[in-house]
């Protein structure tokens, strides 16, 4: 048992800019690297181990072969619960809704979609969408759509660095141009478009999902709130609780010089070092970390420092 190392899946979508590669290093042929997929066990792009006893296979197999290293609180799921990104927009994403649990496995046959969008940067003025900005019926929901006017009727929610955004599935949404942000969310990649601004993909508009759209999304009046939830704060390091829900608990750690912590028998852990850098000790074991790396400590490694000015996403599962 040892820290893995991951290796991103990167993927090129429209909307998409360069910051993935520039500012954290990752290693990719396409033009644009719109989403880093840093801790991911889906088909759609499987992270591979990158040091060690496994290196060259992806976590995915792994996890299969040691089902233990997901610890008791994943004992008995049948999949790997989430799935963590670094998402860089250059241009606005489409707007969109995910299924929740129920429907996403009844129609789709893979999970639902909630997730938190942290914000790591982002340009002056920019701004996401969340939800709807009063209720509305689902007929008005289809009319908005059929007649052009669906961003009328969206809450429009300024950023600045350092925000959280819960996502609940059935939430519509999009991130718009000028973010850079961290997502944690369910192990889905189920996506229902209802706007795409009228942009073309290899000629054609990209397709769009109104009907199951309007199926899963709450037409609700929006209550946001990009607050964390609680700071921890020594003379070594700042912890502060991003997200918490039944899905995943989400943190941000800012290490000073150093600082102790346990990869305990209830979950694994996900580290994302998104600031710094620094080195991760374990035992007689160390790993160098780079803004942009991600470490998978399975469950029951046991403690671990982190040494050096860094700051780190972490995420287990509840």
């Amino acid at each position: 048992m040892y820290a893995f190392k991951l290796t991103p899946a990167i993927k090129d979508y429209i909307w998409g800019g360069n910051r993935l590669t520039t500012e954290f290093d990752y290693v990719s042929f396409l033009d644009r690297q719109a989403e880093a997929w840093v801790l991911s066990c889906h088909k759609d792009g499987e992270n591979i181990i990158e040091n060690g006893e496994f290196e060259g296979r992806s976590l995915q197999e792994i996890i299969k072969e040691h089902p233990e290293y997901m610890g008791e609180n994943g004992r008995n799921k049948e999949d790997f619960p989430i799935l963590i990104k670094l998402i860089d927009a250059k241009d606005n994403l489409s707007v969109q809704v995910h299924p929740d649990e129920e429907y996403a496995q009844r129609v789709e046959g893979e999970h639902g979609k909630t997730e938190a969008w942290y914000i790591l940067d982002n340009d002056e003025g920019a701004e996401l969408i969340f939800g709807f900005s009063e209720d509305i019926t689902k007929e008005e929901f289809r009319e908005a759509i059929e007649s052009n006017t669906l961003t009328e009727k969206v809450n429009r929610v300024k950023v600045k660095k350092g925000d959280l955004f819960f996502i609940e599935a059935g939430t519509l949404h999009a991130i718009g141009k000028g973010i850079l942000l961290a997502e944690v969310q369910q192990n889905s990649n189920t996506t229902y478009r209802v706007y795409d601004y009228g942009r073309l993909q290899n000629g054609k508009p990209r397709e769009l999902h109104i009907e199951k759209a309007i199926e899963v999304t709450s037409c609700k009046k929006s209550v946001v709130s990009s607050d964390s939830i609680s700071v921890k704060e020594n003379e070594h390091y700042t912890e502060t609780l991003l997200s918490s829900c039944d899905i995943f608990v989400f943190s941000r750690i800012d290490v000073k010089d150093e600082a102790s912590f346990t990869a305990d028998g209830d979950s694994f852990v996900s580290l994302v070092c998104i600031d710094g850098n620094g080195v991760l000790e374990y035992g007689e074991e160390t790993v160098t970390l780079y803004k942009g790396d991600s470490l998978f400590l399975p469950a029951g490694l046991g403690e671990y420092r982190l040494l050096g000015e860094i700051s780190v996403l972490e995420t287990k599962i509840p």
